[in-house]
């Protein structure tokens, strides 16, 4: 009987080992394609004739790209949607990207709904950074505000005013207008060990040498190709 044992004990843990290093790659390649998706999201961004400034993206600190962020409510609505976060080195490049979730809620008339491709643009990297493994909540902690639109439109006339953050949400190909007063930004731990391979604060993860992965490659120069337009 124990001979027996002994062979049904090593498939069992061979098959363990097998599945857990499966759901780890499953769980990198979910986060791969966020990465892609947020880069999609800026690509098109810059397409269009409405776009992000990039006299504003010139000297914006901090960024946060959320795919398809989906915006539902009957009354009381709800919003829930990952993406990533970065920010500007001391150099004018850009970081790693952070994995981060927004949750939030709102009460108005308000039905249906709607997937929407959300941008956040900071004045300061500060307010990334600082939080680290908390959370911080946009028209509390941070003010926010939509952001103006227009290639020709200038950083010294339109970005003195006094909110933190600047929003861009668009929705099937045009922009359209979000609240995000009481959305709730927390850094995904969970995914940020599951592309990187290992935990780590979201301020290391900013402050790490570039990242080899092509889609991490690609995400920055999408960025960077944006403030040059």
């Amino acid at each position: 009987m124990k001979t027996m044992k002994l062979p049904k004990l090593k498939i069992a843990l061979l098959l363990c080992a097998g599945l857990c290093l499966s759901a780890s790659v499953n769980a990198q390649e979910k986060e791969e394609k966020k990465v892609e998706a947020a880069t999609t999201v800026l690509s098109d961004f810059s397409k269009m004739k409405e776009s992000i400034p990039s006299e504003l993206l010139a000297v914006t600190q901090g960024i946060i790209v959320v795919p398809k962020l989906i915006n539902a409510g009957f009354v009381i609505g709800a919003k829930r949607g990952k993406g990533v976060a970065m920010v500007k080195r001391a150099d004018g490049t850009w970081s790693n990207p952070v994995f981060i979730t927004i949750t939030g809620g709102s009460i108005g008339f308000q039905i249906g709904v709607q997937a929407v491709d959300l941008v956040l643009v900071f004045k300061h990297s500060s307010s990334l950074t600082d939080i680290k493994k908390s959370s911080f909540t946009l028209g509390g902690d941070l003010s926010v505000a939509a952001g103006p639109i227009g290639r020709n439109t200038t950083a010294n006339t339109d970005y003195k005013l006094e909110a933190e953050v600047y929003s861009y949400s668009r929705s099937k190909g045009l922009f359209a207008g979000i609240s995000l007063n009481g959305a709730s930004l927390a850094i995904d731990a969970q995914g940020n060990t599951s592309f990187y391979g290992k935990a780590a604060s979201a301020h290391k993860i900013f402050a790490a040498p570039d990242n080899s992965s092509d889609l991490v490659k690609e995400l920055k120069s999408t960025l960077t190709g944006m403030q040059a337009k």
